[in-house]
């Protein structure tokens, strides 16, 4: 009898459903801008640093705040974190669309990242209060997670559709008839949770929180693109010395924002070292496979989206393939497994070379999205089940801080490498202004720019040396990743084994 009434019924998958409008929302809007990238370096002319924070800066905002958010919405109610996190993120999508420079695109974007801060810890940690049975959780999980992988893969499809049509701004509008349904739809569909005995609002933790990841983002860009290594250390020390402060202040507290005691646990924190390198790996794929599509390979936006539309599907059929085989095939081995398909997608980048065809492209994606959907269910689900119902707020807040840090570390480790690589690799010709030798020399984007205003034969020369940098790096670039992607499954195999007794 018992196990029927944790059963969910139909109201409750309508609820899920509700829910995977915000995560499909937010995980385009992390990767959509990717496929959008070209239009805004050649609408603005800015510089490659300038264009990785405008990336970077969403997911750093949101992955500082997300532990402070799920910990508010334990406290003062997910649904209304969730309602508050959808009002403000539309408001600030149609400011984005709209930035008249990249200075106020890159406000725009730190402002998304506030809100949607409020909008992940919320629908993860409701899943957890609203699915009791564990078979059912799962599934529910892997329609998470395979909408959160989706919602990364289909942002560049999206944005090509856009982008074939519109302006570069309107990959923001996106966001406000989607999230105008959710605020109708939520107060009918969803029901409010709370932690009945919630931690009280906890202003330096909160931001200790912010300090330990911003410092340290900004330490490795600054490493990457040759800044003083003065400057590197003391932003690394600074996030450092933060975090140890806040695990202190965690441990300290009878009631803390985040029980730090989880990660004692081999298997919890394991789970989050996957969920942060499965993300990693996606997002460093498409930062780079967006520009070699559309500015080396010249396809529209539209069919460079079209060629990541099979590893797409792939990604969400993995994230429903891997819940059957859980009972069968111990999590280790799964997501060990998964790992190294990523690992495999990143080998095939690296091999191909300076020009690398679509098709290879196309593959290599569809290996790692098969990687990234059976990976990202599977470590979801061990977070999440290693904490009471009534601290899903923080538990979930951990499995989204794991997968915006990813999101972060794959443009500002592998952007920043590939940035750096094509800076040491151009040969720019002789002629050019040292405004124009500038804008060349700081990305491909520019040097198309820039090699518009030039007499063919220069433009010419200027092309073929940019594209051969960009390509260099993008080789570079994916080898690193490949390496990582194979110590991430060996990390797999070890933490995420059954401990004994």
């Amino acid at each position: 009898m018992l196990a029927l009434e944790l059963r969910a019924g139909r109201k409750d998958w309508t609820a899920l459903a509700v829910l995977m409008l915000p995560v499909l929302l937010v995980a385009v809007d992390n990767t959509v801008l990717s496929f959008a990238l070209p239009a805004i370096s050649l609408a603005f002319s800015t510089t490659g640093t300038t264009l990785l924070w405008i990336i970077d800066i969403y997911p750093l905002v949101l992955a500082g705040l997300l532990v402070a958010m799920g910990g508010l919405g334990d406290r003062f109610g997910r649904r209304r974190m969730l309602m508050l996190g959808a009002t403000g993120f539309a408001a600030l999508s149609a400011a984005a669309a709209f930035a008249p420079n990249a200075e106020v695109l890159l406000a725009a974007r730190a402002g998304l990242g506030v809100f949607g801060s409020m909008l992940m810890p919320a629908t993860l940690s409701l899943i957890r209060n609203i699915f009791a049975d564990r078979r059912q959780r799962r599934l529910a999980i892997a329609v998470w997670a395979a909408a959160f992988s989706a919602g990364a893969a289909v942002g560049p499809l999206v944005g090509g559709v856009l982008l074939e049509h519109f302006w570069w701004g309107s990959v923001f509008l996106l966001a406000v008839p989607v999230l105008a349904a959710m605020l109708v739809l939520t107060p009918l569909c969803v029901p409010e949770s709370r932690d009945p005995n919630p931690a009280g609002v906890d202003v330096p933790s909160i931001a200790l929180s912010v300090l330990t990841m911003l410092p340290v983002v900004y330490a490795v860009k600054n490493l990457a693109n040759d800044g003083a290594p003065a400057v590197t250390a003391a932003a690394a020390g600074l996030g450092i010395l933060a975090g140890w402060l806040f695990t202190r202040r965690q441990l300290s507290r009878p009631n803390p924002m985040l029980d730090v005691r989880l990660f004692r646990v081999r298997p919890f924190t394991g789970a989050v070292l996957v969920n942060l390198l499965a993300v990693f790996a996606l997002v460093g794929f498409l930062y780079f496979v967006s520009q070699h599509l559309q500015l080396v390979l010249g396809l529209g936006p539209l069919d460079a989206g079209m060629v990541l539309l099979p590893g797409l599907a792939i990604t969400v059929a993995a994230g429903f393939a891997v819940v059957p085989l859980v009972p069968r095939i111990p999590a280790h081995r799964a997501v060990s497994g998964a790992l190294l398909l990523s690992a495999g997608a990143y080998w095939m980048v690296a091999a191909a070379g300076q020009g690398a065809p679509a098709g290879t492209l196309m593959a290599a994606f569809a290996l790692l999205g098969a990687g990234v959907g059976a990976s990202e269910t599977l470590s979801n689900d061990l977070i999440l089940a290693g904490v009471p119902a009534a601290k899903a707020g923080a538990a979930s807040a951990v499995s989204e801080t794991a997968y915006e840090v990813g999101s972060v570390f794959g443009t500002a480790v592998l952007g920043s490498i590939l940035v750096s690589s094509y800076r040491q690799h151009i040969r720019l010709p002789a002629g050019l202004t040292p405004e124009q030798a500038s804008a060349a020399g700081e990305t491909l984007g520019g040097a198309i720019n820039t090699a518009a205003a030039l007499p063919a034969g220069t433009a010419r020369a200027l092309l073929e040396s940019a594209f051969y940098a960009f390509d260099s790096g993008v080789a570079i670039t994916a080898g690193i990743a490949a390496a990582l992607m194979l110590a991430a499954s060996a990390l797999a195999w070890w933490a995420l084994r059954p401990q004994a007794g």
